[in-house]
């Protein structure tokens, strides 16, 4: 053992000495020097017969060829004298560093450095060819930060079954802190069991993808909330339908509490005076009526009592009818009704009885009325014979409306129409 620490001890003066002596000639650090005839040389040793394996690398400077050579060469005389110890040879194997190498062929020294190159690994600073260059697949790395999904779709499993499902990400972005929570989320982990979730409610398989689109934030509820929401409508007798109905159509729902539903269903049925039933097939009708802001509808409800001066019974009725006109813009619904009470002495009885015509164009109104007043068939009164419901001057296409209302021809109404 002692011999053997000593036999290192020597060649690794060596083999330092050695470096030393190039580094002084200036042919290591030499700018001149190409790289192809420099190599990284490493010595690991193993010796089963130690307590230690010696897996230290001695050296790790840059030889040249025909110096590596040399000292390889008195490695590999020491390691095969020193594979079987003998006392005997003592002597000779501690000279065996000392003595100067024996010349070796040309061939034999060709052979050594290429076994020797071929096991190198391949460097950095390598030249390649222009082929090997264009065959080089460079894949771009993750970004620490970005504006948009894109970036990420190619690196995440989860952004690229979504966008299979059908989600639009350039939509899902730009809601506030929607990308960033998305992108920690596992599929298979947090996805899967809200997505089963939503077809068990009743949201079909095709509108899956548009509906995490408009709603992605609820892939961050506990499946355990939701269905105790769901189990609150199922308590107040919504049907089947009608919960997948309200969950299709108003996909933020399924994120109010069950207190907030409970208030949002008391306040239309005590604001319109509805029955229970009416109330529960009113948002079956118009689902966003539970998810929408109600500062809109309170201000829709004032302007139908105090500026137009309907009675309750008559906006009861008209919004049971059409839904949509809680929602309506105040500005088009007092033009529309200022037109048919002021110009068409329409009274508030008959338009309450055709709330759609709050739906129409005020200028599809304008134009039909004074084609009819030009005909000499502009009557509304329901008492006289030739009488014409709101809803047919509202509703109907131009086509039926010339043939059917003003029994006229449509290129009539269209020459009519140029003279205004």
């Amino acid at each position: 053992m002692a011999e053997y620490h000593c036999k290192m001890a020597l060649l690794t003066r060596q083999i330092s000495r050695c470096y030393c002596l190039l580094k002084k000639s200036n042919i290591v650090n030499s700018r001149k020097l190409r790289r192809q005839s420099i190599k990284t040389w490493t010595f690991p040793l193993k010796r089963p017969d130690l307590p230690l394996l010696w897996h230290h690398r001695y050296f790790h400077q840059p030889i040249l060829k025909n110096s590596r050579t040399l000292i390889f060469d008195n490695l590999r005389q020491f390691c095969s004298s020193s594979a079987a110890p003998n006392p005997s040879h003592e002597t000779s194997s501690l000279s065996l560093v000392y003595k100067q190498t024996e010349p070796r062929s040309s061939s034999d020294s060709e052979v050594l450095d290429d076994g020797w190159e071929e096991s190198l690994p391949s460097s950095a600073l390598e030249e390649i060819s222009e082929d090997e260059a264009v065959q080089i697949a460079a894949v771009p790395p993750l970004p620490f930060e970005s504006f948009t999904l894109q970036d990420y779709v190619d690196h995440s499993e989860t952004l690229q079954k979504l966008v299979l499902l059908g989600v639009d990400l350039s939509k899902v972005e730009k809601r506030p802190a929607a990308a960033q929570f998305l992108l920690k989320l596992d599929f298979e982990k947090d996805i899967t069991k809200t997505l089963l979730f939503l077809k068990d409610v009743g949201v079909e398989d095709n509108h899956l993808g548009a509906f995490l689109t408009k709603n992605p934030y609820i892939l961050r509820e506990e499946v355990e909330d939701l269905e105790t929401r769901v189990a609150y409508l199922a308590s107040k007798k919504f049907s089947k339908e009608a919960i997948a109905r309200l969950v299709s159509e108003a996909p933020y729902l399924l994120l109010f509490s069950v207190e907030r539903l409970d208030n949002r269903l008391g306040f239309f049925q005590k604001e319109l005076g509805l029955s229970v039933k009416k109330t529960r097939d009113l948002v079956t009708r118009l689902p966003k009526l539970l998810t929408s802001s109600l500062e809109p509808i309170k201000e829709n409800l004032k302007v139908y009592e105090l500026e137009l001066g309907f009675s309750q019974k008559e906006i009861r009725d008209m919004v049971y009818r059409i839904p949509k006109n809680l929602g309506m813009n105040k500005r088009k619904l007092t033009q529309i009704f200022d037109y048919l009470h002021n110009v068409m002495d329409i009274p508030h009885n008959i338009i309450g009885h055709f709330p759609q015509v709050f739906n129409s164009k005020l200028l599809r109104i304008k134009e039909r009325h004074l084609f009819l007043k030009f005909l000499g068939r502009a009557q509304y009164d329901p008492k006289e014979p030739s009488y014409i419901a709101l809803d047919k001057l509202a509703a109907i296409p131009d086509d039926v409306f010339c043939t059917e209302v003003a029994k006229t021809s449509i290129e009539d109404f269209q020459r009519f129409l140029k003279t205004l």
